[in-house]
C-alpha cells in the first residue's frame, strides 16, 4: 500500500482553525464589560466576614479569702470594642478554693488573648493568674 503526499492548496492557509482576534464583536466585549462592572458592584457591597473566636478564660484568685465576686466585678470592667462577656461560673480547685471560669467572644483583629491576661493580671489584688482553658473559632 502506498501512501500518497498530501497537497495543500493555497486557499487552505485563509482557514484559521482557533479563531482570530481580528474580527473583535463589539457588542460581545460591551455585555462582557457590563458584567464584570455588576459583579464588581456587587461585590462590593457585601460585608466583609468578621473572625470571631470564643475563648474561656480560667482566673485564679491569691486564695479561699479572696471576694470572688469582686474579682468578677473586676474582669468584667475589661471592656473595648470586640469584646463581649460572656456566662461564668466557680469552679473548686481544692482547700476551699474556687477559681473563675468566664467566657468571651472576641473580633480576633481587634482583641487578642494576650491582652486579656495582661487587662485581668493589672487587678494584682485579686488575680494569681489568668489561664486560656479553650479557644474556639466561630
Amino acid at each position: 500500500m502506498a501512501y500518497s503526499s498530501l497537497k495543500l492548496n493555497s486557499s487552505d492557509d485563509d482557514i484559521d482553525l482557533f479563531g482570530s482576534d481580528e474580527e473583535v464583536d463589539e457588542e460581545a466585549e460591551r455585555l462582557k464589560e457590563q458584567r464584570l462592572q455588576e459583579y464588581a458592584a456587587k461585590k462590593a457591597k457585601k460585608p466583609a466576614l468578621i473572625a470571631k473566636s470564643s475563648i474561656l478564660l480560667d482566673v485564679k484568685p491569691w486564695d479561699d479569702e479572696t471576694d470572688m465576686a469582686k474579682l468578677e466585678e473586676c474582669v468584667r470592667s475589661v471592656q473595648v470594642d470586640g469584646l463581649l462577656w460572656g456566662a461564668s461560673k466557680l469552679v473548686p480547685v481544692g482547700y476551699g478554693i474556687k477559681k473563675l471560669q468566664i467566657n468571651c467572644v472576641v473580633e480576633d483583629d481587634k482583641v487578642g488573648t494576650d491582652f486579656l491576661e495582661e487587662e485581668i493580671t493589672k487587678f494584682e489584688d485579686y488575680v494569681q493568674s489568668v489561664d486560656v482553658a479553650a479557644f474556639n473559632k466561630i
